[in-house]
């Protein structure tokens, strides 16, 4: 039998909880009610308040004490973070399920992280349908919007909780029987403008007995991807579209963060790297673009896309930063330039064209990168040259294959 844990604060929200336990029993799930509010709880838990604070070192008395709901959601949050996926690991349950406002869900969403990709996860929120991205993160977390608050039952809420239940319940009580051909994982990154590149590149790795996981670079994308080399996924990294980190440094819309490009190198995992997109920061409607950058050089992608060309100055940063991320690589780590252009939109006849602007940035990589860590190859075709594609996903593949040796 399947077992859920259902997460919660059962100081104020007992008949909710309650009732999302007998459900689940019905559908022939196991309970494992995980209490996670400062008070004495309406009903007995499996897993107390008192063992979530002490995950976190700290008394639950003297967390109460203190009145800070704000400290307390933050103590609880920790040791809840802490405590789930050991319960995991022990086989105390096989999914989990939680429901609440902003307070509950900025509580329970960084246990449910914590949590193995695939190990079913499902969120009921208040904030479901705002920006999910500080709950989710780069995880599987399902979130469903509540649409009214989540205090007591009612005819609305009844039925979004029932249907919350009924998706976990298929989740854990339904697997499906086939079983994908065990094969070498690589990460690629890839945006709209470097497709033909990774297309070709992914096609070429397939046909040599490797599955390819294509990541969009839109911020989430690179995070996700280095959240998976972090957790053992990856064993190669096609990192051929870097682009977020001109949003990173610019100030566009799509940035993945300040530790973008590390985990591969961090982890020794082999992987090639080139500079894809560079020419561009990415923002939303023409509107939308900051008044500091009105006289750059746009390109309107669609009507909810807004491309700025990179300049001359900007690509010199872009360089120094890349260089830095790659030289903290010990091993397996090869930087190809295409000189022929970066995007699609970077070649002769093409609105952002700039052999200046990319000149810049070749020079300043091929200054600032050290090559007694990083290899360093360059070829006069464009990045969306089934020769460049070809070349850097051999080039992977040989990495990967010295790597085993």
């Amino acid at each position: 039998m399947k077992t859920i844990a259902i997460a919660g604060t059962f100081d104020t929200k007992g008949e909710e909880y309650l009732y999302i336990k007998q459900l689940a029993e019905e559908l022939g799930l196991r309970a494992l009610m995980i209490h996670t509010g400062v008070f004495e709880p309406a009903f007995q838990p499996d897993v107390s308040n008192r063992e979530v604070a002490s995950a976190a070192g700290v008394e639950l008395d003297e967390l109460a004490a203190k009145k800070d709901r704000a400290l307390a959601t933050e103590v609880l949050s920790k040791g809840l973070e802490k405590l789930v996926p050991r319960l995991y690991q022990e086989g105390k349950f096989d999914g989990i399920i939680s429901f609440g406002g902003t307070g509950g869900t900025s509580l329970v969403a960084p246990a449910m992280r914590a949590l193995p990709i695939g190990v079913p996860k499902v969120l009921v929120s208040t904030v479901a349908s705002g920006n999910t991205a500080p709950y989710v993160g780069t995880s599987d977390i399902m979130m469903i919007p509540s649409v009214v608050d989540v205090s007591g039952l009612n005819s609305i809420s009844t039925r979004i909780f029932s249907n919350a239940m009924f998706a976990i319940a298929g989740m854990l009580l339904f697997e499906a029987d086939y079983e994908p051909e065990k094969k070498p994982l690589v990460a690629a990154t890839m945006f709209g403008v470097t497709t033909s590149c990774v297309t070709e590149a992914r096609k070429y790795l397939e046909e040599r007995g490797y599955e390819v996981l294509v990541f969009h670079a839109t911020g989430i994308g690179g995070q996700s991807m280095e959240a998976l080399i972090e957790a053992g996924f990856i064993e190669g990294v096609l990192d051929l579209t870097t682009t977020e980190w001109a949003d990173e440094l610019i100030g566009g819309v799509l940035n993945a963060g300040p530790h973008r490009l590390e985990a591969a190198g961090r982890n020794r995992i082999p992987q090639v790297v080139s500079v894809g997109a560079l020419d561009m920061c990415n923002f939303g409607p023409a509107d939308t673009v900051p008044e500091k950058f009105k006289d750059r050089k746009f390109y309107h992608h669609n009507p909810t896309v807004t491309l700025m060309r990179t300049t001359v100055e900007e690509n010199e940063q872009l360089g120094r930063k890349l260089a830095e991320k790659l030289n903290m690589a010990t091993e397996s780590t090869v930087l190809m330039l295409p000189l022929g252009g970066i995007s699609a939109i970077d070649v002769e006849g093409q609105p952002f064209y700039g052999p200046e602007e990319d000149r810049m940035l070749f020079d300043t990589l091929r200054r600032q990168v050290d090559r007694s860590r990083v290899e360093l190859i360059e070829m006069d075709e464009a990045i969306n040259d089934p020769a460049f594609a070809g070349a850097a996903a051999q080039k992977l593949i040989d990495l990967m294959q010295a790597a085993k040796a």
